[in-house]
């Protein structure tokens, strides 16, 4: 049956505008998939270690010389990366903390984005990413109002994860954010009145 992996990285667990917007497309991506499953990776609860010397080593070791301090180091990339593989889109909700990415959510990727599993090169030495057929869906909250502001010069959160995840081969890495949820109430309805209008939009197209 088809499998969304949810990465959730808001250590809100109530009243978190990332998660709320997450659930929605959640919704709508289980009702244009009947008998899909939900498989739930909750980086508030669960931290991700971050990579240590071994882990960098044992990424860059061929499958060979591989020693089993080496192999301990990457087992929880490995388990991570299994995860991500064996799913049929992806799905991640994080607030934006500083114009960029959470550290949970940092260490998440660190452990994904690894040589020769998620990309690699191809004959004429390019890099190519080696996930394919997949899509990821992106919600983010932001505090303050970005889009059409001098600020959007300061967003490093959805162009960097549009280009990782583009860079490792997903196919489309569609974001959908609520903005404003520190500053201006109305604005903030604004923002997610319209994120989830594109949601429905998206998910009914995908039906029709």
């Amino acid at each position: 049956m088809p499998t969304l992996l949810r990465i959730d990285a808001s250590p809100r667990a109530d009243n978190s505008h990332s998660r709320s917007l997450a659930d929605e497309l959640q919704a709508r991506w289980l009702d244009a998939h009947p008998g899909a499953q939900v498989q739930l990776r909750d980086l508030a609860k669960e931290p991700i270690g971050p990579i240590e010397n071994d882990t960098i080593v044992g990424y860059y070791t061929p499958e060979g010389d591989m020693t089993d301090p080496l192999r301990q180091a990457t087992a929880q990339s490995d388990m991570l990366i299994d995860e991500l593989l064996g799913a049929d889109a992806l799905l991640i909700s994080t607030p934006m903390y500083n114009f960029s990415v959470p550290a949970v959510l940092k260490a998440w990727i660190d452990q994904v984005v690894r040589i020769n599993r998620t990309f690699g090169f191809n004959e004429d030495g390019d890099l190519q990413g080696l996930v394919k057929g997949k899509t990821a869906y992106i919600t983010t909250a932001i505090g303050a109002q970005f889009t059409g502001t001098p600020l959007v010069a300061m967003d490093f959160l959805r162009p960097y994860l549009k280009s990782l995840f583009g860079f490792i081969g997903f196919e489309q890495v569609k974001i959908f954010s609520v903005e404003s949820t520190s500053m201006d109430e109305n604005q903030l309805a604004l923002s997610r009145e319209k994120s989830l209008a594109e949601i429905a939009d998206l998910f009914a197209k995908e039906v029709a």
